[in-house]
């Protein structure tokens, strides 16, 4: 169990900090990702990604350590909504340039947003 709960606070911790930098990139009027934190998108940007891989069989894993019952459900749509939210961020990838407006679109899908509020909400039942 303490594995499952180490990469469940790591997939956390890179979806939430990469978030963060978003919000914080988009807010600096960046035209392209060229030079100092606009370099730094992109790395964040990966880490989120690569934690969308698994982060709903992590959750699976350690709701079924605990003895949650009736999560079946809820982690169906997790999956949907990180699936979505994980295509965004792989077609933002994709752009040659990322400007601030382009970042605070995604900040603003509805897709991130509810894959941040699964999170959440998923992330409370766990502890």
């Amino acid at each position: 169990m303490a594995d499952n709960n180490a990469w469940w606070a790591e997939h956390i911790e890179a979806i939430e900090s990469s978030y963060e930098f978003m919000l914080a990139y988009a807010a600096q009027g960046r035209e392209n990702d060229d030079t100092g934190a606009g370099s730094q998108i992109r790395e964040y940007l990966t880490k989120m990604n690569a934690a969308l891989e698994d982060v709903v069989s992590t959750a699976a894993k350690l709701a079924e350590e605990k003895g949650l019952t009736h999560y079946q459900p809820f982690l169906d749509t997790m999956d949907i909504d990180a699936k979505k939210a994980q295509t965004v961020i792989q077609y933002i990838l994709a752009r040659p340039s990322l400007s601030s407006q382009l970042i605070d679109n995604v900040n603003a899908s509805i897709h991130v947003r509810a894959l941040l509020t699964d999170l959440f909400l998923i992330d409370e039942t766990l502890k």
